[in-house]
């Protein structure tokens, strides 16, 4: 049996309920510029050991919260296990990023792909999420993710990152059949991979359509947000206040904010090129809004922290009708490594105490 959650106030928010603070957590919270998160590394050799260890992936999990004042803790993992899953072999190189040994780049190789099963391909996905579960003991709730279709779908075809997306791109326009075969088949993996998820343990769930914003409106239109609406619409969450709630994140989603708010999604998370206020405004209410402080931002001294954290706080708020309630606070997108840990905590503290109702 689950412990009681003792802090809801991330859930809450998500279904635009009063909270006594804006919740605040922080995407890569656990990472590079914590030394505990380094000492764990070289400890497990690689990252990827590391996140398909359950007991380190939830050590990793745990070590910002032992730190920091956040609101809910996120599962540490990666967005392309699930092509790995299928078959592409993720690794890494130093300096670079994760690559895949098979890339899929023809109707061919993409006919071959199938949703992998969630219990044996990536069950230590699911043992993390079940003994972090276990060991935050009710503490906050636990976010489990996934990448987008889109977003997977340009690492499988591209073989990694990319400046300019030529591989993927080519293939909208010359076999775009072919293009929406390989999204068909991740929303599947996607919606699959987050229902296992919260059935062993996730408390909210978050699509990350990193790459979503490098696409001209048209072939968003096309080749994400169609996907990430299926996701929304057909994953199966629970009712009432016992419904999973659904972030999804994209960077340069602005333009699309209306729709978003429209896909059934609970929550939608903005980054730092649009004010809070106007994407409150845009979408009336329908969704909470996570976000979005440029990152950045953490770069700066303590007081211009607070300053930059306050305006957030404050744009949210006047584009709500002067309530602050259905807001996340969070960076616009991830953490860098050589970030100062304390200047987080600058940042977790005033969001809280700016915030108190």
């Amino acid at each position: 049996m689950s412990a009681a959650l003792k802090n809801d106030r991330f859930l809450r928010a998500l279904r635009r309920e009063p909270v006594d603070r804006t919740p605040v957590w922080l995407m890569r919270q656990a990472g590079r510029y914590l030394p505990e998160y380094r000492a764990t590394r070289k400890q497990a050799g690689s990252f990827l050991a590391m996140a398909k260890n359950p007991d380190l992936a939830c050590e990793v999990t745990l070590q910002p919260l032992a730190r920091f004042d956040l609101d809910a803790a996120i599962l540490f993992s990666d967005i392309l296990t699930i092509p790995d899953a299928m078959g592409l072999e993720l690794y890494f190189v130093e300096g670079e990023g994760p690559k895949f040994r098979h890339p899929v780049r023809d109707a061919a190789s993409i006919e071959k792909l199938g949703v992998p099963d969630m219990e044996t391909e990536l069950r230590y996905v699911m043992d993390a999420v079940r003994v972090i579960r276990r060991e935050l003991d009710g503490r906050v709730p636990l976010i489990g993710f996934s990448g987008s279709p889109w977003t997977l779908a340009c690492y499988m075809v591209e073989g990694g990152g990319s400046k300019d997306f030529a591989r993927i791109k080519a293939m909208a326009l010359n076999d775009p059949k072919a293009l929406h075969a390989l999204l068909s088949v991740n929303t599947d993996a996607v919606i699959a991979y987050l229902a296992a998820q919260r059935a062993a343990g996730a408390q909210a769930l978050q699509v990350f359509d990193t790459w979503g914003g490098v696409l001209s409106p048209a072939m968003y239109r096309e080749f994400s947000l169609p996907y990430l609406t299926r996701i929304a619409r057909e994953l199966q969450r629970g009712d009432g206040a016992e419904r999973t709630p659904l972030i999804l994140f994209g960077k340069g989603n602005a333009a699309y904010l209306d729709d978003l708010s429209r896909s059934g999604a609970e929550g939608v998370g903005v980054d730092w090129l649009i004010e809070l206020g106007d994407a409150a405004r845009r979408t009336e209410g329908r969704v909470a809004l996570q976000g979005n402080l440029e990152p950045t931002t953490l770069y700066g001294a303590p007081d211009a922290i607070r300053a930059q954290v306050r305006h957030a706080l404050d744009s949210y708020r006047e584009g709500n009708g002067g309530s602050r309630d259905g807001h996340v606070f969070n960076l616009g997108h991830g953490m860098s490594p050589d970030m100062n840990p304390d200047h987080v905590r600058v940042l977790v503290d005033e969001v809280h105490a700016y915030s108190a109702r």
